[in-house]
């Protein structure tokens, strides 16, 4: 039966790219979780299905959640407020499920932009992001976000006033941040669903802005 092969730049023949098969040796971490899991199948404390079920969950969660949260911000003064107070408790009143997170809002203003960064690893608030991009976990971007802000900003195309201050802020395991980008102009008349559309993902992380109507 004739199959792709791949080609010296990495595509096979259907143009789809080349990957290897991931049959190799197990870190110790990774079986370190299988072990972990498969005892608490044993003793009873959860089951494969249950497993599944919370894996599901977690790949369903995407920047859609939190743009729901945004146009709400946008539309709802009372929310915005709750949002910034306790961020949190408020993606809990639109049942998000986003657990024991400490979740901190913070809004994009004339005057402040915000950036959010993890020096250490990747924290990110995945229970209403979903999962964060890989650029995001590069020791790059990591390194570069706290040292030159602007000029990463920049090579993302957002391009600041000069009077506009950066602020950055490091995720930890404890606290994770969401940005409330700036309305964009001529919204004025659109309802939560449409402005929804216009946060980005990178505009919730501070490496972009929402697209215009």
């Amino acid at each position: 039966m004739p199959h792709d092969h791949p080609d010296h730049a990495g595509i096979s023949a259907s143009g789809h790219p080349f990957r290897p098969d991931n049959d190799t040796p197990l870190t110790y971490w990774q079986r370190m979780e299988v072990a972990v899991r498969e005892l608490l199948i044993e003793k009873g404390v959860t089951t494969p299905a249950e497993i599944a079920a919370q894996i599901d969950a977690m790949d369903a969660r995407t920047p859609a959640n939190g743009a729901r949260v945004v146009a709400r911000a946008w539309t709802d003064p009372a929310f915005k407020a709750r949002l910034l107070a306790d961020g949190s408790a408020a993606c809990r009143e639109m049942d998000f499920d986003i657990g024991a997170l400490n979740l901190v809002a913070v809004e994009n203003t004339d005057d402040v932009h915000n950036l959010i960064v993890c020096t250490l690893c990747s924290c990110y608030p995945r229970n209403l992001l979903g999962l964060p991009p890989d650029w995001y976990k590069t020791r790059e971007y990591r390194s570069r976000a706290v040292r030159e802000p602007r000029a990463v900003l920049r090579e993302f195309g957002v391009e600041l006033p000069a009077q506009t201050r950066v602020r950055v802020h490091d995720s930890t395991a404890d606290m994770r941040y969401i940005v409330i980008p700036a309305r964009p102009p001529g919204t004025e008349g659109m309802d939560s669903t449409s402005l929804a559309a216009l946060v980005t993902r990178d505009s919730m992380i501070g490496t972009g802005l929402p697209r215009c109507p």
